[in-house]
């Protein structure tokens, strides 16, 4: 059984993410979750949204995963949109799912960015630190990888910190 699973946010499919995973994963050590495959709705504090994918999936990475590694490019300097859903959806967790919450304590978060450039701001793993802690969780670290100028590569010098990164998990 994997014990750590790779979640994929990105609005792309076959995108730049996915190579960042394929390169992180390359002797499939880890199960992969791409979040386009789940219809996942906004929080709503109506819970309006409960029956849709979010609690069977956070059900299934409670059960079977110890460390959870986000993916996600930078889009507008912070996290994808699908991913911020997926975050907002943990509220339910504090609401009325809190043991499914409790869960999460003592589990591991990792997180792997990525854009065209060497060019994160300063901040930008903030809330993934913070939930973790919120959630009782132990975060590992992130890196952020970026291309080559013409976009077809990822850059050597991040490539080589994927590998680096990649030891720490």
């Amino acid at each position: 059984m994997n014990t750590t699973v790779i979640i994929k946010a990105s609005s792309k499919k076959n995108g730049n993410t996915k190579k960042i995973i394929e390169l992180l994963n390359e002797d499939s050590n880890f199960d992969i979750i791409d979040l386009l495959d789940y219809n996942i709705g906004h929080f709503d504090y109506d819970f309006k949204n409960a029956n849709d994918d979010f609690l069977p999936l956070l059900q299934k990475i409670t059960e079977k995963y110890d460390t959870i590694i986000f993916a996600t490019p930078v889009y507008w300097y912070t996290m994808s949109g699908i991913l911020k859903v997926f975050f907002d959806r943990l509220s339910d967790l504090l609401h009325y799912q809190k043991d499914l919450g409790r869960k999460l304590r003592g589990k591991n978060m990792a997180m792997v960015s990525n854009s065209g450039e060497n060019d994160r701001r300063q901040g930008f793993e903030m809330p993934f630190i913070e939930s973790a802690k919120y959630l009782g969780m132990n975060y590992l670290g992130d890196i952020h990888v970026w291309f080559s100028k013409d976009g077809s590569k990822i850059d050597n010098v991040a490539e080589n910190q994927i590998k680096k990164f990649k030891k720490t998990l």
